[in-house]
């Protein structure tokens, strides 16, 4: 039978705050690693500063691996993958995809407001671009990438009568 409101209101709340944690430890790798190549550390100087929109796709890509990562083994563990890649080129495309939104606040904040500081750089890339690109990947991973064990049966049931009506 159907779940009670509550229960999926739990189950959803618990799958928020596990995506946004993951995100976060994500990010802060991103973070990281694309200050570090736009701005320079305490060890390296500014390697990537008149870059920065390859710098944010090169940290974005390792901090993909390290979400994919805690995505599949805690976030979403409960929940069955799609395709036989165990969702990962779904995963990828959806990130990609996604990536376009903090990308475009940077290039804005850099090319049409001339602003190259790391605050405005970080503001724009990884705090308003950053938001906006999370809230749709997380409705896109839910709907495309980690489906809910129903919604996946479903589907095999609709793909193997399908297949059943083309050899009948």
């Amino acid at each position: 039978m159907g779940r009670s409101l509550h229960g999926l209101v739990r189950e959803v709340a618990s799958e928020v705050a596990k995506f946004l944690t993951v995100g976060g430890v994500a990010t802060a790798v991103s973070f990281v690693i694309f200050n570090a190549l736009v701005h320079g550390d305490w060890a390296l100087p500014p390697a990537m500063n008149r870059w920065p929109l390859p710098a944010y796709v090169i940290a974005n890509t390792v901090g993909m691996l390290v979400s994919y990562r805690g995505s599949r083994s805690w976030a979403f563990r409960h929940r069955e993958v799609v395709g036989r890649a165990g969702g990962r080129l779904a995963f990828f495309v959806i990130n990609v995809a996604s990536m376009a939104i903090p990308l475009l606040c940077l290039a804005f904040s850099r090319y049409v407001l001339h602003r190259d500081d790391p605050v405005a750089d970080n503001v724009a890339a990884n705090g308003v671009g950053l938001v906006l690109g999370t809230a749709a990947r997380f409705v896109a991973f839910r709907k495309f990438v980690f489906v809910h064990p129903r919604v996946a049966r479903a589907r095999q049931e609709r793909v193997a009568a399908a297949r059943d009506e083309r050899v009948a």
